[in-house]
């Protein structure tokens, strides 16, 4: 599809190989705001964005577009992207980004037309945005993507001494060792149908891959009532819990259990206010803008559940 506001540009199916310019284009697009602000770049390399843009063309290759430029002589060069997951009921902006020298020329509204699904009523819509974007909470809000939470990059290690909420006495969380049976049960299944209205077993093979290790909460009697996973290189999540009163007991198990070779790192939303406030309390400190997460209906009770990232659920 050739745009016609932004003559020379091409959309298309994104490929392996366009998968470093994707990444230099979110960096660019990140520091020429956030520089503004007094932010300090962008690192040249994440890791962990590559892994996550790897991990979307994988399951959604029909998803990922990418904006092409052609030049006098016929090279193109990528110039915005955008990468998007179905899961279930549910379309997921994973990302939407434009080369700063080439915004305001109605790429991104295009990239993002190439993305959507064809039936918007039929589909629950979400993303989770910068809050110092409102350009782009704007799109998204002509949609029905509205921003309706902040969520928050809690960073840090926790206080030595620090007392945890203690889990109830007939709960004890359990590392799972054996992941290939643990991403086929049905136990894991039917929890995630419950509480997100779908499965998604590949992203729960992504994260434990990074690795992650993966953590079950259960009752006495071998009844599952959470999950979560807390990485070697700091991360944590997705974290999910049968009640909300068990999210920041099992936050305090999983950061205790896990010690990363630096910081831990977990984005939990506004709506899980106890947990954010004992995460903090224990030593953790919020870092960088919230991101806003907007979505056209309710798919899920953020009371209960951490995602995996701003850019994956």
């Amino acid at each position: 599809m050739t745009l016609s506001r932004a003559a020379g540009v091409t959309i298309r199916q994104a490929t392996l190989a366009d998968l470093p310019d994707a990444h230099r284009i979110w960096r660019d697009a990140i520091d020429a705001y956030t520089e503004r602000l007094g932010a300090q770049p962008m690192p040249r390399e994440n890791p962990g964005v590559m892994r996550l843009h790897a991990h979307c063309i994988a399951t959604d290759p029909t998803r990922f577009q990418v904006a092409v430029r052609s030049s006098i002589r016929g090279e193109g060069r990528v110039v915005g992207f955008g990468s998007a997951v179905d899961r279930g009921p549910l379309w997921f902006l994973s990302m939407l980004f434009v080369e700063p020298g080439e915004q305001a020329r109605g790429l991104g509204k295009a990239l993002l037309g190439a993305l959507l699904p064809e039936d918007l009523d039929a589909r629950v819509l979400a993303t989770c945005t910068d809050a110092a974007q409102p350009i782009s909470n704007g799109l998204y809000s002509t949609l029905g993507i509205a921003p309706r939470m902040p969520m928050f990059n809690c960073v840090g290690r926790p206080d030595f001494d620090f007392a945890w909420p203690a889990l109830p006495e007939a709960l004890r969380a359990v590392h799972i060792d054996d992941h290939a049976a643990w991403l086929a049960s049905r136990e894991l299944a039917d929890f995630d149908t419950a509480l997100l209205g779908f499965t998604h077993p590949a992203d729960h093979a992504f994260v434990a891959a990074e690795p992650r290790h993966a953590f079950a909460l259960r009752t006495d009697d071998g009844r599952l009532l959470g999950y979560g996973y807390a990485g070697e290189i700091g991360r944590l999540g997705p974290i999910a819990v049968a009640d909300p009163a068990l999210l920041a007991p099992f936050l305090g198990v999983l950061l205790r259990n896990v010690q990363p070779r630096g910081a831990s790192a977990v984005w939990i939303p506004g709506a899980a206010g106890e947990a954010l406030s004992t995460v903090v309390q224990s030593g953790l400190r919020i870092e960088g803008f919230p991101v806003l997460a907007g979505w056209s209906r309710s798919f899920t009770d953020f009371e209960r559940y951490v995602p995996i990232s701003p850019g994956l659920v």
